[in-house]
């Protein structure tokens, strides 16, 4: 079963131009690191979806992974992930500064979005989509504030900001909040697509045209970003609203994973692991580390298993 199982999504790979991939040196730990996945899920009972008090349990609905890594070139993280399943958010913050004031500024971003959310929202409230909305981007404009003073006050924070990727499920809806070049990417129906739109100098010349996506990945202004948190005390982010189906697997990522790995990799990996999320995050970490590990790593992974209407 497993067999027919790998040749068919191989299959299906092949007809996308993967086969360069699938003939790298790492195709056959792909695919014993899918068996070993498939194996490990194999057999294992599924609770009867929960609900309380009317509602969906988020925790029942959405299976949540989360995973950062300093890599093989930085001496420390400047990356921080938080997650509340009960709250359905999800955050994730690529610092960025002298001494280590970049840490500090994704370590206070990603705590004051969640402690924020936490005092303002509610899952009862998840009919309200505008009220998500606004309440996402205050505790966004709150984090940036604080952020930004600190850097004015404190000498050893000069500077210093931070990218963040907020994500906030509700009645079949994720509201995103977000600035700098951290990604979120959706694979649907095994289509990946690049939710957000990157805030980076990159970007700004393939809308432009004046790059095609492959040269921008041989560009050596990577890490360029055009918004920050932190850095202009009235930012607030952008938002923005999408629908959510059963199946669909989010990935939020800073960019030392998708600077070190193209978006083929990715969906090959996703797609292959998806059955055991812990070990599709550890891989995809793992995959960077392999092309050089430039940069810290860090990814959350959101498998929506079940509909979870207010």
């Amino acid at each position: 079963m497993l067999l027919t199982r790998f040749e068919t999504v191989t299959s299906a790979l092949m007809g996308q131009n993967l086969q360069r991939i699938v003939n790298h040196s790492r195709a056959w730990w792909y695919i014993v690191m899918w068996a070993h996945a498939a194996l490990d899920r194999h057999g294992q009972q599924v609770g009867m979806p929960g609900t309380a008090g009317g509602y969906v349990v988020l925790q029942n609905a959405l299976q949540i992974v989360s995973l950062t890594d300093t890599g093989l070139v930085r001496d420390h993280n400047e990356d921080s992930v938080d997650v509340d399943a009960a709250l359905g958010l999800v955050v994730l913050a690529d610092g960025m500064g002298g001494y280590n004031a970049g840490e500090v500024a994704s370590a206070m971003t990603t705590s004051s979005i969640l402690a924020g959310m936490k005092q303002h929202w509610q899952p009862e409230k998840a009919a309200d989509h505008v009220l998500a909305l606004d309440l996402l981007q205050n505790e966004i404009g709150v984090a940036n504030r604080a952020v930004f003073e600190r850097a004015v006050s404190d000498p050893e924070c000069e500077g210093m900001g931070t990218t963040v990727m907020a994500c906030l499920f509700h009645d079949n809806l994720l509201t995103v909040g977000y600035l700098g070049d951290s990604r979120l990417y959706r694979l649907r129906d095994d289509v990946l697509e690049q939710v957000t739109h990157d805030h980076s100098v990159l970007q700004e010349q393939i809308d432009a045209g004046l790059l095609t996506r492959d040269e921008a990945r041989m560009s050596q202004h990577k890490n360029l970003v055009t918004r920050a948190l932190g850095i202009d005390p009235d930012e607030e982010g952008d938002m923005l609203q999408v629908p959510v189906q059963v199946g669909d697997l989010y990935l939020l990522c800073s960019d030392g994973l998708n600077d070190m790995l193209i978006d083929e990799e990715i969906h090959l990996t996703l797609s292959l692991l998806r059955v055991n999320l812990k070990l599709c995050a550890q891989q995809l970490v793992q995959a960077a580390n392999d092309a050089g590990g430039n940069d810290n790593i860090s990814v959350i992974l959101v498998n929506v298993e079940q509909a979870f209407p207010a």
